[in-house]
């Protein structure tokens, strides 16, 4: 899931001073697994604003909506009707809904609430960590589904660099070595022989090197 945080109030602020009217739109989907940008936290960032703003003797109209996902065409649609009555929206969805949202709302700023920070694994409440960089070129299998893109500091492909020390890596010792966990987890599996195959780094060149990638399904292609 997408992992993401809300901005400052004051940056916030700085972005929609100039705005008279508000709709602040939520995105109930990955943003509010991480308690970011759900129903919940649209309420309490509205809620947030108008207390800021009431401090400085300004009322502007902020008006709440939440979309199932603001990534999808079928959901923005659904604040068509509101978004022509605001000035601005203040999205509290992923990178990706922002830019969503703009692209179909042509006439209207759209402002992001919140700083969208990696592709994110659930460890338990209120902890997520990035174990996946999204790289195009997954290569799980061969390594016990322990990515050493993510989870070893120099992103070693083919064997540990031998500096760890009782699991923990040499660069960041308060976090464990990735090649320890493959290495480990391959053991119980009794696959240890697949680090014996030869596995190609990974080629930077098909990721953001080459403009934003993009993913056409075979039956949708012309």
């Amino acid at each position: 899931m997408i992992v993401a945080e809300l901005k400052q109030i004051s940056e916030i602020r700085k972005m929609i001073d100039r705005y008279s009217s508000i709709l602040v739109v939520g995105c109930d989907s990955c943003v509010a697994e991480c308690a970011s940008g759900g129903n919940r936290e649209t309420m309490l960032l509205a809620a947030a604003l108008r207390l800021s703003y009431k401090n400085d003797n300004k009322y502007p109209i902020i008006t709440v909506a939440c979309l199932d996902r603001q990534c999808v065409d079928d959901f923005i649609d659904r604040i068509a009707h509101q978004v022509p009555e605001h000035e601005v929206v203040l999205s509290l969805g992923c990178g990706a809904g922002v830019q969503a949202l703009a692209r179909v709302y042509t006439d209207k700023p759209i402002i992001p609430a919140l700083d969208t920070l990696f592709i994110g694994e659930t460890e338990m409440r209120g902890v997520w960590q990035e174990n996946c960089l999204g790289c195009g070129q997954c290569k799980l299998g061969y390594f016990g589904a322990v990515c050493p893109v993510t989870r070893c500091s120099k992103k070693l492909m083919n064997g540990p660099c031998g500096g760890s020390k009782n699991g923990r890596c040499e660069v960041h010792p308060d976090i464990p070595c990735g090649w320890d966990m493959i290495i480990r987890r391959l053991d119980a599996l009794g696959e240890l022989d697949r680090l014996s195959e030869y596995v190609p780094p990974v080629d930077w060149s098909t990721s953001h090197s080459g403009g934003p990638r993009r993913v056409v399904r075979e039956d949708q292609k012309p």
